[in-house]
């Protein structure tokens, strides 16, 4: 089997950020880098969890929802990955992650999805760690821009 595009990354060289992850037909991945890899500083469950609400709402319900596909955790617990259609210009993609960003380190109030009717795991939950993680990612995108959606290549 082949070895696939997110595993030939050099997660030993990257660093949290956002980047352009894959284009499949008129779909386009995007890597939400919140953690450095392989530092022993990750996600918990309950902040991840958080995130995923917030950051999922607010995309889902952004000027550009109709562009948006997905925004899901990975495994790893370093980051997100967000999928939108191509419609959505790469300027637009950054936009809607500082502003999902901005939501969750501003969010106060009851957790959407978050009663036990609406989620598999309504109890596990970190606000507080969503809202730090958030107000790091709005300091490392400060500036961001289409150049530095590129995964920086081997030194």
């Amino acid at each position: 089997m082949e070895t696939i595009r997110s595993f030939q990354v050099n997660h030993d060289i990257l660093e949290k950020g956002m980047y352009l992850s894959r284009i499949d037909r008129n779909c386009i991945t995007y890597d939400i880098r919140m953690k450095k890899p392989n530092e022993g500083d990750y996600l918990s469950t309950g902040g991840m969890h958080s995130i995923e609400h917030l950051f999922a709402t607010y995309a889902r319900n952004s000027r550009f929802s109709d562009s948006v596909i997905y925004v899901g955790p990975m495994g790893c617990r370093t980051g997100f990955y967000l999928i939108v259609y191509d419609d959505l210009s790469e300027n637009n993609v950054i936009q809607l992650v500082k502003e999902s960003m901005a939501f969750i380190r501003d969010f106060e109030g009851e957790m959407p999805g978050g009663k036990r009717k609406e989620c598999g795991n309504y109890l596990d939950h970190d606000v507080s760690e969503a809202k730090a993680v958030a107000e790091d990612m709005l300091k490392v995108l400060d500036n961001y821009s289409e150049k530095d959606l590129m995964y920086r290549e081997e030194e």
